[in-house]
């Protein structure tokens, strides 16, 4: 019996960040729970050879790897039944899952399927009095709930970016080739096509970010952000009303139902602080806002606060980082 087994995502051809951040989580619970931390690593094609060696890297034994055309980008359908197949085989005590776009369906359907216990967008992990605690956001994540699990088996479903990627910790390890049968006329959906847009460059991983919401007026303002970017180093996101609006791209957006991001320093701009932003930012080490408005309530969540025109202040803040840089 498996300790603890991580579901690790290479559905895009290449280990995903979220899965290694789990190695991390797993290694909080390891000692206490069980002394092996497996994986079952899904994905198609030769990515899977380093996305198993980068596993091994990080300290995980055994990889259970899953090679099947179906297993790509939106097929949650495929990954549940292979994830199914080798769960129930190798019977874990505790299943990890990153709660990203396939894993926040993945997560419940198996642990019902599992009739497993269930704590879902934790971000935090660990073990008090031989019981498994997790914390999770709450009130659009201004708030957090501690959840005690007991139950064996548990599946718990990670925030990603809620957990730091660990030092690699390198051991020699298996990788195991499983078989799985996947009827694609069995599978309640189909994915026909993936239209990808083009994300703002190392949003989720950037060490600074820039945010700008509602209060830019329009596509024009994040022009003066993304000049503001180039100047720090960092890159741009946004809020979801102007990725409502057209004016960026969806996956530039940023919060509850968008990315979570764990930059060193946030810069909001024009953007309200509603709490389903805040709930992908709260992760920031030191947040800036500028608002013009000094009720905003975006100001409650920040260090730093400049209650000002954007159209003044960033173009100040850029003249000065220049000065700074001898630019």
């Amino acid at each position: 019996m498996t300790g603890i087994c991580i579901i690790a995502g290479a559905l895009d051809g290449k280990l995903s960040r979220s899965s290694l951040e789990l190695i991390g989580g797993a290694r909080m619970l390891q000692g206490p729970v069980g002394q092996e931390v497996a994986a079952v690593l899904l994905g198609h094609g030769p990515g899977l050879a380093e996305a198993a060696a980068d596993l091994h890297r990080h300290g995980v034994g055994r990889v259970y790897r899953c090679d099947h055309p179906l297993l790509t980008a939106g097929q949650t359908d495929a990954v549940l039944v292979a994830v199914e197949h080798v769960v129930r085989r190798t019977r874990p005590e505790v299943v990890l899952i990153a709660a990203d776009t396939v894993g926040r369906e993945l997560a419940p359907r198996l642990a019902y399927r599992l009739r497993a216990a269930l704590a879902t967008e934790c971000v935090e992990l660990g073990v008090e009095d031989g019981a498994i605690v997790v914390r999770r956001q709450v009130y659009g994540g201004r708030a957090l709930a501690t959840l005690v699990v007991r139950t064996r088996p548990a599946v718990l479903s990670v925030k990603p970016h809620a957990l730091d990627v660990p030092q690699p910790a390198p051991v020699a390890g298996t990788v195991e080739d499983v078989s799985v049968a996947i009827d694609a006329g069995a599978l309640p959906t189909r994915v026909r096509e993936v239209l990808r847009e083009q994300a703002e460059l190392g949003l989720e991983d950037a060490q600074i970010v820039i945010g700008g919401g509602r209060g830019l007026g329009g596509p024009e303002g994040f022009a003066l952000l993304a000049e503001l970017a180039k100047q720090l180093g960092g890159a741009v996101g946004a809020s979801r009303p102007p990725t409502d609006a057209g004016w960026v791209p969806v996956n530039w957006q940023i919060g509850q139902t968008g990315k979570t991001i764990r930059p060193a320093l946030y810069i909001a701009v024009g953007i309200s602080g509603a709490t389903q932003h805040i709930a992908g930012v709260t992760g920031s080490r030191t947040i800036v806002a500028i608002n013009r408005d000094p009720e905003a309530p975006i100001f409650s969540s920040a260090h730093l606060g400049i209650v000002g025109d954007y159209r003044e202040v960033v173009p100040a803040l850029i003249a000065k980082v220049k000065e700074l840089k001898g630019a």
